[in-house]
Formats: structure tokens, C-alpha cells, sequence
């Protein structure tokens, strides 16, 4: 339907307003606005009144505007008491000052005012919430409420700047598992974040409330932000769950990624997990788990793509599109002759502008680059460093090929050397 016109009002400025009947008497103050959650997101369900009887929640339909700045009730409003099981976010209670994600900004801010919006539809005022505020405005409203005339608070607010984040971009962080089912909070926005940004975001929140939102993350998504996030604070992220939810999270995991956050637990701890995954993972881990942390074999993962040395660009192709790991990270691909030997590399970039029925192995670098296993992780950042490369494939004393280390792993150990 269409609206005929809206006016915005701020939530501080909003409470403790008077509300009255028809004939001017005071039914009591506005305590607090009550807020859809889920589908309905953002649209107010009620006011909250502090009455004689004490709390009374009204419907915004029954509730009007006046110009001497009051809330009027229709002469048929009803007043219902709180029941205590409404699925109802209050606004005072549940988001001022509390911490928020800002989801479009990638940060995590406090709650300083809300910003609320009238419009006139259907024949009764409409009430939402249109934004919240972070900066100075919304704390200047509320450190001078009470001791300057509104009006005159309204005006001189209007002097600072203003930073505010549309309702829709913000994520709320509810700590209680049983009222964040309730109110239908989840945090799907958060699954289209990248995976650094979350976890900047998990390391900025207090553990509570970083516990709250880790837990209720998909595991696909926990384990992306797990593999980012400061390992002093992995462990801390798994404590509060079970070790079949870990597993679960761990088998998403790189299996590099995986053996560094398993190494780092409990030996009970780490078997316990490790028994709750699917054979598989849990083979790729263990093997890896038996390299020294700071060897190559220590740094690398186990996916990558390898076809053998007499297939056709098509063959790569498929393998390329059956690769169940991390396709963002495969920048080539490795030829491997009996016995997964390795014998040659071919970049991505190579495979993807020769025609389908071309031998990879024409393809192939002049020069295959490799280290050993157990070579030190000073080595590999040589290599690195040396020949600009993007990957380094990992062989045995057999110059078999087991496993590649990618450049991302090579920026964490220097990093952390530093």
C-alpha cells in the first residue's frame, strides 16, 4: 500500500513519553518499543507503557500522534499484559548500548540511539526502525536528555555528525541460545562475509558474545573463519562445543588448517575429535599431524588437483571440476607419472587457454620447483621468495608428490615470525 507521508523520531527523545486517552488523561509513559524479529525484521509490533497496573503493551495501529508532542490512545485501544513469551526484541532493553555487527561496514559498534520512522497507511500510524546511530549525535541525545528542553535537544544534536547503520545491515548478538531461537535471530548475512572479516569480527567481541555467534554458524562457515582467526583464539572458539560439532567444523577445514588447530589441543582432546570424523578427513589429518609444525610438510595441505602426465587439458578440466577442496586456492596443477611421482606443474592459466584435447604434459613448466618434506620452513620461504611462486609442491624421499604449500601459509609464518 501506499504511504501518504512519515516522520522520524529518535528513541531516546521517544521515551518517557506521556501517553493519554482521548480526553487528555494520562495513561502512563513510554517505557519501551517492541520490535519483530525474523521475516518481519524491523517492524515495530507495539509500544511498551509503564502504567499504574504496570507494563501494558499497546498495538502501533492504536496509537496516534499528537502536535503537542504526546501519544494519544484510540478511544477502542486495548492494553495487554507482558506474558513473558512474546517474540518480541526490545528496543531499550535488547539494543541500546549493546554491541552490534555492522555487516556492511565489516565491524563491531555500540548502540547509541534508535532511529524510528511514522508513516500514515491504511487510516493509522505505522511505526519502524530505520537505523541505528553510533556516533556522537546519539550520545549527545542521551547525555543531555532531561537537562535541555527537546526541542531545543533536537536542534543542537543536529550539530554532530551523524553515523548511523540501516537496519538492515545490522546483526544482533544474542548470548542466550534459548531466546535467539525465539526471537528468530541468525546470522545468514554473516555467511556472505569474507572469511578474514568475520573473524576480525570475532576477535573484536567479548567471549560471550564471540561464543554466540561462532556456535551458531553453519560449519562450512565456522571452519573459513576459524582458519583466520588468531590461533590463541581457536581454542577458546571450540571449548563451549562438543566434539561431534568440532568434527564437523574440523572436516571443512584445509587439512594443513586442520592438523595446526588439532596439534594445538589436548592429545584426549585432539583423539577425541579425530574420532568423530569421517575416515577420510580424518586419514588426511593424522598424516599430517605426524610432520614437525615447522617443516614443510608441517605448512602444507593435501588438496590439491593432480592428473596423470599423459592426460588431455579435458581430463585436467574434469578433475578441476571434482576438486572438493578449496578452489579458490588452486592456482596449478600437478602431473604425476607411477606411483604419484611427481613430473611436472602447470598453471591455471596455461590449462584454461589450450584447447580440450591438448596433452597437459606440453603445458608443463621447463623446471619443476619442489622441496622435501622435512626441509625447514626458512627453505620454503626461500623458494618463495626466489622464484615468485604462488604454490610449492611437497614431495617424499621418492620424489613423490604428497601435498602442496601455498602462499597464504608462507605470509602466516612470516608473520608471526615477526
Amino acid at each position: 500500500m501506499r504511504e501518504k507521508h512519515s516522520t522520524h523520531a529518535s528513541l531516546t527523545l521517544l521515551l518517557g513519553t506521556l501517553i493519554t486517552n482521548r480526553q487528555g488523561r494520562v495513561q502512563g509513559r513510554l517505557k519501551d518499543v517492541a520490535v519483530a524479529t525474523g521475516p518481519a525484521a524491523g517492524k515495530v509490533a507495539g509500544l511498551l507503557l509503564k502504567t499504574h497496573d504496570g507494563a501494558r503493551l499497546v498495538a502501533v495501529k492504536d496509537v496516534l500522534q499528537t502536535p503537542a508532542g504526546t501519544l494519544e490512545l484510540r478511544e477502542d485501544a486495548v492494553l495487554h499484559p507482558l506474558r513473558g513469551d512474546e517474540n518480541l526484541l526490545l528496543l531499550q532493553q535488547d539494543v541500546m548500548d549493546r554491541q552490534i555487527i555492522d555487516v556492511h561496514g565489516r565491524k563491531v559498534v555500540r548502540v547509541n540511539d534508535v532511529d524510528l520512522q511514522w508513516f500514515a497507511q491504511n487510516g493509522h500510524e505505522e511505526l519502524r526502525v530505520s537505523e541505528v546511530a553510533v556516533g556522537l549525535r546519539g550520545a549527545v541525545r542521551r547525555l543531555l536528555k532531561g537537562l535541555v528542553p527537546r526541542h531545543a535537544l533536537e536542534s543542537f544534536a543536529m550539530h554532530f555528525r551523524a553515523s548511523i547503520i540501516p537496519w538492515e545491515f545490522v546483526d544482533l548478538i544474542e548470548v542466550d541460545p534459548a531466546r535467539r531461537v525465539k526471537l528468530k535471530i541468525e546470522h545468514q548475512r554473516l555467511a556472505h562475509m569474507h572469511p578474514s572479516d568475520l573473524a576480525d569480527i570475532l576477535e573484536d567481541l567479548p567471549q560471550q558474545e564471540r561464543d554466540a555467534i561462532f556456535v551458531s554458524l553453519d560449519e562450512e562457515v565456522a571452519a573459513d573463519a576459524l582458519e583466520e582467526v588468531d590461533p590463541r583464539l581457536q581454542k577458546s572458539l571450540l571449548e563451549s562445543l562438543d566434539s561431534g560439532r568440532v568434527a564437523d567444523i574440523v572436516e571443512e577445514m584445509d587439512p594443513g588448517a586442520a592438523a595446526d588447530l588439532l596439534a594445538e589441543l589436548s592429545d584426549e582432546r585432539s583423539e577425541a575429535i579425530l574420532e568423530e570424523m569421517n575416515p577420510e578427513e580424518r586419514h588426511d589429518v593424522e598424516e599430517l599431524l605426524e610432520f614437525r609444525e615447522n617443516s614443510a610438510a608441517g605448512r602444507m595441505t593435501t588438496d590439491c588437483v593432480q592428473v596423470s602426465s599423459s592426460a588431455s587439458v579435458g581430463d585436467a578440466v574434469r578433475a578441476l571440476r571434482e576438486f572438493d577442496g578449496d578452489a579458490e586456492g588452486v592456482t596449478e596443477i600437478y602431473l604425476t607419472g607411477h606411483d604419484d611421482v611427481l613430473e611436472g606443474v602447470v598453471p591455471l592459466s596455461r590449462l584454461i587457454l589450450a584447447l580440450g584435447e591438448t596433452r597437459v604434459a606440453v603445458l608443463a613448466e621447463p623446471r619443476v620447483i619442489s622441496c622435501h618434506a622435512e626441509a625447514h620452513q626458512d627453505e620454503v620461504a626461500g623458494l618463495f621468495d626466489k622464484y615468485n611462486l604462488h604454490a610449492l609442491p611437497v614431495v617424499d624421499s621418492a620424489n613423490r608428490l604428497v601435498g602442496v604449500v601455498q602462499a597464504d601459509d608462507v605470509i602466516a609464518f612470516l608473520r608471526a615470525k615477526q
